[in-house]
């Protein structure tokens, strides 16, 4: 059974071998055991509600309970950009014009930003590439949307992805290859492991403050700017079916683009319902068609698939085994949403 719940410290040895092998450009999880710790334990603490809501980081873990080992991760941060600056590049365009030498030009510049200061951000999706079949992407991404529309006072209204940029099969990234490595004197792979380590500052001391013509860029790096990484591209799919559209902003390393949407406005969010449990005995079950079923509660928040089947006007009909493993019992309420929608069937 696949099982999605809040990340314990006895997950650090399966989150430290998804790590590294994320490869580069997954900044938000570290090939570094300690930084893993505090991760688990920042997680812990906001499942704990040991912290204040804006300083929240819950990290969700997916379990295959057959084999007793956690397969995925996924995770929403409370407030971007309060306890380090949170910098993106904003695509605008300047136009210039000459009556006398009858010249009119557009061009595309890049302008250093912190507009997303304070949003809410899903963040740090990675699944172990033995697991990435069976819809288990889309369930590791939605779960985020349940706990999010149960408590949606300890979020921003605002919500973003950081999506990973395009970078070759050699993790190198021809943004950076342009750009960042004029000012930072450094390989890609080196400043994404120090910005996920939290090392942040050198951005600051580095990064120039004037906007840059993307022109003056290789024909190359112009035209990855937005782009993701081939990877992502299904994370990006599920988030734009979610709603979330493409914000103006990219990363200032990889150029991958930002998604946004309003809360309110995610589609699991708006569509997600509640239904009485009825726990009944096991039975066998080929459904084609499942829901994502979320027990509602915070600090032990349990999520897994049931057969469509199973979900009525008004009730929900759940084995026992997994009744047990969600944590519920029969007249509990629990929050349902099709996994796929009716469109991707």
């Amino acid at each position: 059974m696949m099982l999605i719940r809040p990340i314990a410290m006895s997950d650090l040895d399966d989150l430290f071998k998804m790590a590294e092998s994320s490869g580069v450009g997954v900044t938000t999880l570290p090939a570094n055991r300690e930084l893993l710790q505090a991760r688990i334990q920042l997680s812990e603490r906001s499942f704990a509600r040991q912290l204040e809501p804006k300083e929240a980081n819950y990290l969700f873990a997916l379990e295959d309970s057959e084999h007793g080992r956690i397969v995925g991760v996924s995770a929403i941060e409370a407030s971007v950009g309060l306890r380090d600056v949170w910098y993106n590049y904003r695509v605008c365009q300047s136009v210039y014009a000459s009556k006398e030498l009858d010249v009119h030009t557009t061009n595309e510049t890049l302008y250093l930003t912190n507009d997303l200061t304070g949003c809410s951000e899903v963040c740090t999706l990675f699944l172990d590439e033995h697991y990435r079949h069976s819809a288990n992407g889309r369930f590791l991404s939605k779960c985020r949307f349940l706990f999010m529309r149960d408590y949606q006072d300890l979020f921003d209204d605002r919500v973003i992805a950081e999506m990973r940029g395009y970078s070759d099969a050699k993790g190198h990234s021809l943004f950076w290859e342009s750009l960042g490595r004029v000012f930072f004197q450094t390989e890609f792979s080196r400043a994404d492991y120090m910005v996920g380590t939290g090392n942040k500052s050198f951005i600051a001391e580095l990064m120039p403050k004037y906007p840059i013509y993307v022109a003056f860029l290789s024909e190359q790096a112009q035209r990855v700017i937005g782009q993701v990484h081939d990877n992502t591209k299904p994370a990006l799919s599920m988030l734009e079916q979610e709603g979330f559209s493409f914000s103006g902003l990219v990363d200032i390393f990889d150029a991958g683009p930002i998604v946004e949407a309003m809360v309110a406005n995610v589609r699991a969010v708006r569509e997600s319902s509640t239904r009485q449990v009825v726990v009944e005995q096991e039975h066998a079950t080929d459904d084609k068609q499942y829901f994502l079923v979320s027990n509602r509660a915070f600090d032990r928040f349990r999520a897994a698939l049931l057969p469509a089947r199973l979900v009525r006007q008004d009730t929900i009909s759940i084995p026992e085994s997994i009744a047990l493993n969600l944590q519920v019992n029969t007249g509990d309420t629990v929050r349902v949403l099709p996994l796929r929608y009716q469109e991707d069937n």
